[in-house]
């Protein structure tokens, strides 16, 4: 396996357990509909959470949820939108990025709740963060 899929199963595996610890039901990961991917469903409270994590060995070009663009976020949505019909969700739903940077005491981890709601916004500007390193 390369390296950088390495670093993105470790930032996956880092992301997993910052979630668990901060009270979420890991349901599902790398859930799959056609080229779309989520990488974690969980549960939080009553609220079905999607989560897109991105993992960089650095932030010197810049922080890894830079890298989820408009056609990243249509993509999560509409697997998003298959995982429910499936699976016949009701109720509230969020779309969240876990953002990991390995660091020397370990991995980074950013915890951006409700990073984006619509195809149409992209990412929104009022960000709910946590940190931690892991």
């Amino acid at each position: 396996m390369a390296d950088h899929n390495q670093l993105g199963k470790k930032g996956e595996m880092a992301a997993v357990e910052f979630l668990r610890q901060n009270g979420h039901h890991i349901i599902e990961r790398n859930f799959r509909f056609g080229k779309s991917e989520i990488d974690i469903i969980s549960r939080e409270n009553s609220t079905i959470v999607f989560t897109e994590v991105k993992t960089r060995s650095t932030d010197y070009f810049g922080y890894p949820e830079e890298a989820v663009d408009k056609r990243k976020i249509r993509k999560i949505q509409q697997a998003a939108a298959e995982y429910i019909y499936r699976q016949k969700i009701e109720g509230p739903v969020r779309f969240d990025i876990v953002s990991a940077t390995q660091e020397k005491e370990g991995m980074k981890i950013y915890h951006i709740k409700d990073a984006f709601f619509n195809e149409d916004a992209g990412l929104t500007g009022d960000w709910d963060m946590s940190q931690t390193t892991l």
